[in-house]
């Protein structure tokens, strides 16, 4: 794998507060996209998976750090710690700052309050102590304040753009570093100081953010809240001077967001320049070869369109779609008022009365300008009425989806079944769905099973921009522009189940996803495409040079995912067969078009892509559900990273294994014990994806427990 590290984790895990985490992803996702995935961690993950290799930056929220304690006091510290000393960064904010520390005192001698201890990890030298302003107490804003604070810009002179003189920070219950000036031969550098004067004893200066190298690392740790954006603090009814402190901040959320990214970059990362708000949700799109299918789905959804106030709707189990369709009875109306009152509910107080026709998706409003960036805060999602517009007489146009070209996309579609003798009625991405911005291609299929009954198998989901994707686990982040992500409908009869596992569905998307490249037109074969078990996809990186050795594992980036969700009803799987390909961005690790450029190809195209992939793919399924999977292991072996290489079983005691495959019934993952001189010794493993964790590009395998 390419060395790049492009995972930003936020510890999500007992001690942290669900505010904190998601006031810490809202704003490292718009710093740092599109160059790092912000995501969640939990604490077992921290224990268990091998995060290390691929992070770039950890990251301890607000919370109570006695939590942080019970679960990762000894091995989960230990790794952290490692990380850091090799090179890594670490950022704690509040709670996550004095957890950090070698000591920490709050409250000392306070009934009920008091947390005074050592702590393991010990990044900062000497103690964190608190409350650095009175009047903390728990699950509350009454000790809130908009604290100010002096930034030491020469500090971070070095580090590029924009450093305020002072600004004010959200501060609710953290502490100050004492003595931080003390610690100077230590490598501490205070980066900001309390300008007020303080409830406790903090030596010599008043540290409200300090940073220091550590081993190959660094870490910032932080007393205040600088994560926390004025835009999404909506909760302060037990504070009369709340509206004051949010209104405060608001002033200076540009200083804010400056010092931010400057401590990003004094941690070694790269911080967006740009604005990376997160785009209001766009009209869906509903299309098909032929708009007599689109006629007959329309009709199938006699059961479950329901009217309300004057329009109608089919409501998700997840999500509501306002109804729109090119003719009839559905046309779009803009005096609905259905769609502005659900948005409001979705949205923080403080926005309600400024953002609702930004997100109506109206024809007559900022919405429709597919992609619009809107400086909502937090917004819930699953609360807001997704428009869903059905054509049901023409294509959409250039006009209604300029990012996306669906006469391109048809046409294609049709070019490569003819290609593959494909029947045109055979199914897949005939029916197709998509919106520029959407919540997650993956959520609007599977959490909404009375609309995905209604739609026929094949039926392919897709978006310029999501701002919740989905990956394993409970990974959710925004993908910006540059990928082609989408998510088809299967039924799999469970009657196959002995000669063609369900299991075997994820490779047979990693198969389409090479085939569909490498089909996609003349000398694209020569792409050096790679799958990494069990659902991952890789690129020779040309980053690399021409000094790329393409039979080692460590030249390859990935460039892609798989996700399927599957449920099971009335003798079939149901499968949300969901994929994500980065075609244009170099960042955060390379792309599709580097590969082609590298190669003196013609760029590939979005739509044309999606309907290579998908055809490979149904071409693949057919054949798998005629003879299983073992005819096409010769393929899959092809295109995989993996033949031949010698990995370490962590939790066998360090075992030496070489992977000889998969295994014919369940797809498991065979590694065969190696003895002396690396000679096989006849014991083998199998192993499931779903109960392992992997790192193949540092030779490691381990069984989680």
């Amino acid at each position: 794998m390419a060395d790049k590290r492009v995972n930003v984790l936020v510890y999500s895990g007992n001690g942290s507060t669900v505010e904190s985490v998601r006031h810490c992803l809202w704003s490292l996702r718009r710093l740092l996209g599109p160059n790092y995935a912000v995501i969640p961690i939990t604490g077992e993950s921290v224990l268990k998976e091998p995060w290390t290799a691929s992070c770039a930056l950890f990251v301890m929220p607000g919370g109570a750090d006695v939590g942080y304690c019970r679960t990762l006091n000894g091995e989960g510290n230990r790794k952290i710690s490692a990380y850091v000393n090799k090179g890594g960064a670490y950022l704690g904010l509040c709670a996550g700052g004095y957890y950090a520390c070698k000591r920490c005192e709050f409250e000392a001698g306070k009934k009920g309050m008091e947390v005074c201890g050592d702590r393991e990890l010990g990044f900062y030298p000497g103690i964190c102590r608190g409350l650095a302003f009175p009047g903390f107490v728990y699950h509350s804003e009454a000790g809130a304040r908009a604290a100010e604070l002096s930034v030491n810009k020469e500090a971070l002179s070095t580090v590029g753009g924009a450093v305020p003189e002072t600004f004010r920070s959200y501060y609710n219950g953290g502490g100050v570093f004492v003595d931080a000036e003390k610690y100077k031969d230590q490598g501490v550098q205070v980066l900001a100081s309390y300008t007020e004067r303080l409830h406790v004893n903090s030596g010599e200066g008043t540290a409200a953010v300090v940073y220091r190298k550590v081993g190959e690392g660094s870490v910032v740790l932080t007393g205040p809240h600088p994560e926390f954006a004025a835009v999404n603090l909506t909760k302060g009814a037990d504070n009369p001077a709340y509206p004051r402190i949010v209104e405060a901040l608001a002033a200076d959320d540009k200083q804010r967001s400056d010092f931010m990214k400057a401590c990003l970059a004094k941690l070694g990362l790269k911080p967006s320049q740009d604005d990376q708000g997160v785009p209001s949700l766009s009209r869906l799109h509903l299309s098909a070869t032929e708009a007599s299918d689109i006629s007959e789905i329309v009709s199938s959804w006699t059961e479950v369109v329901e009217e309300v106030d004057g329009e109608h709707v089919i409501k998700g189990e997840n999500d509501t779609f306002r109804l729109e369709k090119q003719s009839g009875p559905w046309k779009s109306d803009s005096s609905s008022t259905l769609s502005l009152q659900k948005i409001a509910d979705a949205l923080p107080a403080v926005v309600k009365d400024a953002l609702p026709t930004a997100l109506t998706g109206s024809t007559s409003n900022t919405a429709e300008k597919e992609g619009t960036k809107q400086d909502t805060g937090i917004v819930d999602y699953d609360k807001v009425i997704k428009n869903l517009l059905i054509h049901d007489t023409s294509l959409p146009d250039t006009k209604q989806t300029p990012y996306f070209n669906h006469h391109a996309y048809f046409s294609n579609l049709a070019h490569y079944k003819s290609r593959h003798h494909h029947n045109t009625s055979e199914s897949f991405g005939n029916t197709l769905l998509y919106g520029e911005v959407v919540t997650s291609t993956n959520t609007l299929l599977e959490k909404n099973p009375t609309l995905l009954a209604k739609l026929p198998i094949g039926t392919t989901a897709t978006a310029t921009t999501q701002v919740a994707g989905r990956g394993r686990g409970n990974n959710v982040w925004v993908s910006p522009p540059g990928s082609l992500m989408f998510s088809t409908i299967l039924h799999h009869p469970i009657s196959l189940s002995s000669t063609a596992p369900v299991v075997f569905i994820q490779y047979l998307c990693a198969l389409a996803i090479v085939s569909g490249i490498q089909s996609y037109d003349r000398n694209y074969t020569k792409l050096p495409i790679k799958l990494k078990w069990p659902n991952d996809i890789y690129a020779l990186d040309p980053s690399k040079g021409p000094h790329a050795n393409p039979s080692d594992p460590a030249s390859y980036a990935k460039i892609g995912g798989i996700l399927i969700n599957s449920s099971y009803s009335g003798g079939d799987y149901t499968l949300i067969c969901g994929i994500g390909i980065n075609v244009t961005n170099t960042a955060p690790t390379t792309s599709l078009n580097a590969l082609c450029h590298a190669a003196n190809l013609a760029p590939i195209q979005l739509e044309k892509l999606l309907a290579s992939i998908l055809v490979n793919f149904e071409s693949l399924y057919l054949r798998f559900c005629h003879g299983g999977f073992s005819p096409l292991l010769d393929q899959y072996y092809g295109n995989w990273l993996h033949s031949g290489q010698i990995v370490t079983l962590e939790q066998e005691g360090g075992v030496r294994a070489r992977i000889a495959g998969i295994t014919g019934d369940w797809g498991l993952l065979v590694a065969e014990e190696l003895g002396w001189e690396d000679r096989p010794t006849g014991r083998k493993w199998e192993l499931q994806s779903d109960s392992n964790s992997f790192d193949f590009f540092k030779g490691l395998l381990k069984k989680k427990t």
